[in-house]
């Protein structure tokens, strides 16, 4: 009886704890939510009333949108650019990696590791001092987002392998498929899952990049975490929220595409 009792006190107080993490990670979201609904003129909690016309400002803000369009072709170029390169790094360390595979693998990591601040002057250093632009250019930015966007698609693009059945690969060399057939028609299509969830979490990770991005564009790169960061500086009306709710949103359809197309499972090297 003692026993039971104190595994119900056990549960009760892990269920506390645990509501009370969940409220520490969702009380900013919430909060943003009902500023951006907030019908008062300044951005102020609790919300003066309920309004969707920051909403419609930031649907006619061209500033907005055309940040937000380059955010997103930025984002699109740096994943398709990311899962091309962390494809075939994942293959490389974990099917002929050998003893150094562990090495390497930290290796493809270490972008991910140093603070962006770190990386972004590090890189503007290299771009003033050893190629010589005077301003950044486009393709400079993008390298830039590669290097933070690669390492998702390469740990979950190697996970996959490394859990792989060869097996199967050997079935198909013996009914005739040459490496790269077997690569193409059997590997990749049954490692998609983490093909497709690194490309997610690339495409996330470069739509909201902002240490970095502020120091590497150029007036003419302007992205819509930068806009936002400056509106919200010198502006004091709910529109930043509703733009925040815009991107929570987008975050949200990235999460449930990747649950429909291939689970959350979490796979360990």
């Amino acid at each position: 009886m003692k026993h039971n009792t104190r595994r119900h006190k056990t549960s009760v107080g892990y269920k506390i704890v645990l509501g009370a993490i969940y409220m520490f990670i969702l009380a900013p979201q919430i909060i943003i939510v009902l500023v951006s609904v907030n019908a008062g003129q300044y951005l102020t909690f609790p919300p003066q009333g309920f309004s969707i016309k920051w909403f419609v400002e930031f649907a006619h803000s061209e500033v907005f949108l055309t940040t937000m369009r380059r955010s997103f072709i930025l984002a699109a170029c740096a994943t398709t650019v990311s899962v091309a390169l962390g494809i075939i790094s994942a293959y490389s360390v974990v099917r002929f990696g050998g003893r150094f595979r562990k090495q390497l693998r930290l290796f493809m990591l270490s972008p991910r590791l140093f603070p962006a601040v770190i990386t972004g002057v590090a890189l503007l250093i290299f771009y003033y001092r050893v190629i010589g632009w005077g301003t950044t250019s486009y393709w400079g930015l993008l390298f830039a987002h590669v290097l933070v966007s690669f390492p998702y698609v390469f740990l979950a693009v190697s996970s996959q392998l490394y859990n792989f059945d060869l097996a199967l690969e050997e079935a198909a060399r013996t009914l005739g498929a040459n490496k790269l057939r077997t690569l193409v028609k059997v590997t990749l299509p049954l490692n998609k899952a983490g093909i497709i969830s690194g490309a997610v979490f690339a495409f996330v990770v470069s739509y909201t990049e902002l240490p970095m991005t502020m120091l590497l564009a150029g007036r003419n790169l302007t992205t819509l975490p930068m806009q936002l960061y400056d509106y919200i500086r010198w502006s004091f009306d709910p529109t930043g929220a509703a733009v925040g709710i815009v991107n929570i949103f987008l975050a949200l359809v990235a999460v449930w595409i990747t649950e429909k197309l291939v689970g959350l499972e979490t796979l360990r090297w």
